[in-house]
């Protein structure tokens, strides 16, 4: 453990804006008054991991081995924890809990977690087609007796069309608007809350062009990375 705290170790660069978001939100929730009262974080950002979506619809190579490979060099680091700044990655869990001795924290759980404490009974859930397919967040919020509302075929492809665009650094107005519609169509269908369950929504989508309540799992997981970091919370078991 560091001398003010754990290190938070981050298996990122899925995206790279994405991590680069999580990142500045960390040092912005965290209260200091000089360097040294920041987070230490160590930062895998590997973009060359294998495309999680292809390996889940069964149709490219598995990126287990090179997120354990990740989380294997982040523990031998220094790292007291583990984060994954991408909600796609985590449906591969298991190869980086296999890999370390020391806990993974679920994007997915603390998400939902703050879907309970919003009070929300649906919520939508804008995610990858990966993701979806997955089934994490649906079976997470039916554990916790929520509605998941979800994107039609149609506003999947969507979505998936506007995640490659932010990914290829498009993250203007129009980008905006059509995800912004997205997040809408599912509070037409009686969302009480959005859940952003990809990270590069945040870097288009903000509360204030969503009627309800929008859970942002970069932000979630980056209070929750600094609530460990400090030592404010327990760390779950391995």
């Amino acid at each position: 453990m560091a001398e003010n705290g754990r290190i938070a170790g981050v298996l990122g660069g899925m995206g790279p804006d994405a991590t680069v978001d999580f990142m500045a939100k960390v040092i912005s929730l965290t209260p200091a008054n000089k360097d040294q009262d920041h987070v230490h974080m160590i930062v895998d950002h590997n973009p060359t991991v294998p495309n999680r979506q292809a390996a889940i619809l069964g149709d490219g190579e598995d990126p287990g081995p090179e997120l354990a490979a990740m989380a294997a060099r982040l523990e031998a680091a220094g790292a007291d924890f583990l984060v994954i700044s991408c909600n796609t990655a985590y449906v591969f869990k298991d190869a980086v809990i296999d890999a370390t001795s020391i806990p993974l924290i679920s994007i997915v759980d603390v998400t939902v977690e703050a879907a309970v404490a919003s009070g929300a009974k649906a919520v939508g859930v804008l995610a990858t087609d990966g993701c979806l397919q997955a089934g994490v967040y649906q079976e997470a919020l039916g554990k916790a007796n929520i509605e998941a509302v979800l994107p039609s075929d149609e506003e999947s492809a969507e979505f998936m069309t506007l995640a490659h665009r932010i990914k290829a650094g498009f993250q203007g107005e129009q980008v905006s608007s059509n995800m912004a519609a997205l997040a809408a169509s599912q509070v037409g269908r009686g969302a009480q809350a959005i859940i952003a369950g990809c990270t590069e929504i945040p870097l288009v989508l903000r509360d204030s062009m969503v009627k309800v309540p929008l859970i942002s799992s970069t932000d979630v997981l980056a209070r929750r990375t600094v609530a460990l970091a400090r030592c404010e919370a327990p760390l779950p078991a391995k």
